[in-house]
């Protein structure tokens, strides 16, 4: 069934703006990166990467899921958004005052006493954050993603000058952190002002009560999934050496610039939009069928494209002290292809608000997840191993999500493998063959990358066509869509 034309053009405009967002900040993001681990040393990464799950899990906690319920709120009152507001500001504030006190703990768990000073300037960033909740929360609701990508590429290119200023001047790792603190300050500043909201002096508890009931499921899930997304620096930090942990943390960084931010540049879209027609059952699951291919035809060539032509890519942009990186950053492109559909499963979930059947997934995936890390840690596999577990958890994580998702809209694994598994197949002999043209070349590093990937993109387009991929046709349209939004 073709989508209603308000719904159309409201997608069309935000997937234009929140891509424009995702290419123009992740970009900038990414050149500043790239800058950084030239000036910078990889143990100088690996600090930071300790403290992640912390910072990770304490802004988890913030949001206390109530941004996805707001946005899912039809009506949502100013009441409503002030309760959250002054929940998220003492919410920030006591996590703060906790990880204050931890600090000098978690310097002894990882045997690094630069830890405790770190912990508690970079904590301020928590706090910060729950200022710009709301706002982001009233755009996205709106699907008003040019305000957001205005205000996200201002604070990247100016957190970026200080972060490079102060590389440049010896201050090392503090730059990664100032770097962090600026952007938050920038950004909550910004959203603050574009959105020209205030709170009222109201606590609901109604308001608070009501949210919170859909909210804190996601809450609990979106803590566990938080938690195992940056586990792998937990254990790399405690087990093996900062500078270890510096190349599995820019690899992760490297290739999650494609996987995680596309997916949530989709999803924040998506959201909102899907939630519009939660009522109307069969729209809705061609809607969600329609996305889920699109993104699979978007992103699997991308992610194997990545891994194939890994060494080059790290050396051509972080040189050649990051080498140790290369097969950290092609596994872990390779486990970050399933990433966007398994949230766009759990986000259909969110849409027709069984949060109580989001929270049992995130269970039942992180169970799985545990024992393979085990199994990995006991074996010795080393940082490959626990890699290597997290590809294989990826794929019981898409047949378990199928299964249970299919309750709410009819969309069966059978069915979902049927319509992916063509992009899948085409995607890897296109990784397999751009990798093989690449051991035939023999010229600079930045010719080979070009060519190599000039010829994947021709290899892929042109199989696409052969076997009859419609999402080809798909990506043709919404782009003649764009250029004609843009006149």
């Amino acid at each position: 069934m073709e989508p209603k034309p308000s719904l159309k053009k409201k997608t069309i405009g935000g997937l234009f703006w929140s891509f424009g967002d995702l290419i123009g900040n992740q970009g900038i993001q990414f050149l500043i990166q790239i800058i950084l681990a030239r000036l910078l040393l990889p143990e100088h990464f690996g600090l930071i990467g300790m403290i992640l799950v912390f910072i990770a899990l304490s802004n988890s906690l913030v949001d206390s899921g109530f941004t996805q319920a707001l946005i899912r709120e039809r009506n949502a009152s100013q009441a409503d958004y002030s309760t959250v507001f002054y929940f998220n500001l003492f919410v920030s504030l006591l996590i703060y005052g906790v990880l204050f006190v931890a600090a000098p703990g978690i310097s002894r768990f990882f045997a690094e006493p630069q830890l405790v000073s770190l912990v508690r300037v970079l904590s301020i960033g928590i706090v910060i954050n729950a200022f710009a909740v709301i706002p982001k929360a009233m755009f996205a609701k709106e699907v008003n993603f040019k305000a957001q990508a205005k205000v996200n590429l201002t604070a990247s290119i100016l957190s970026g000058i200080v972060a490079v200023g102060l590389a440049v001047t010896g201050y090392g790792v503090w730059s990664l952190v100032l770097r962090q603190l600026s952007m938050n300050a920038i950004q909550s500043l910004l959203f603050t002002l574009s959105k020209k909201w205030l709170p009222s002096l109201v606590f609901s508890i109604a308001s608070f009560k009501r949210l919170f009931g859909f909210g804190w499921k996601l809450l609990v899930s979106g803590l566990i999934d938080t938690f195992y997304t940056n586990v792998y620096f937990l254990i790399i930090g405690r087990q093996y050496s900062a500078s270890q942990l510096g190349y599995y943390t820019n690899a992760s960084r490297f290739s999650e610039i494609v996987s995680q931010n596309l997916a949530v540049t989709i999803l924040r879209v998506t959201y909102p939009v899907l939630s519009s027609i939660q009522d109307e059952h069969e729209r809705l699951k061609q809607s969600y069928k329609n996305i889920t291919k699109l993104t699979a035809f978007l992103i699997f060539p991308v992610m194997v494209g990545m891994a194939a032509v890994g060494e080059p890519l790290v050396l051509l942009v972080f040189g050649e002290k990051w080498l140790p990186m290369v097969p950290y950053f092609q596994l872990l492109s390779i486990a970050g292809m399933l990433y966007p559909i398994l949230a766009l499963d759990l986000s259909i979930l969110q849409v027709k608000g069984r949060s109580d059947l989001y929270l049992l997934l995130e269970i039942i995936n992180k169970i799985s997840l545990t024992i393979l890390l085990v199994l990995a840690v006991w074996l010795e596999l080393g940082v490959i191993g626990l890699i290597a577990a997290a590809i294989l958890n990826t794929y019981l994580e898409f047949f378990i999500n199928s299964h249970f998702s299919k309750r709410e809209v009819a969309y069966p694994a059978a069915e979902k493998v049927r319509d992916l598994l063509p992009v899948y197949l085409v995607s890897f002999l296109m990784g397999g063959a751009v990798w093989m043209f690449g051991t035939l070349l023999e010229t600079s590093l930045l010719l080979q990358l070009l060519l190599q990937i000039s010829a994947g993109i021709l290899f892929y387009i042109a199989v696409c066509r052969i076997v009859g991929v419609t999402e080809l046709k798909t990506v043709y349209n919404l782009i003649l869509s764009i250029f004609d939004k843009i006149k």
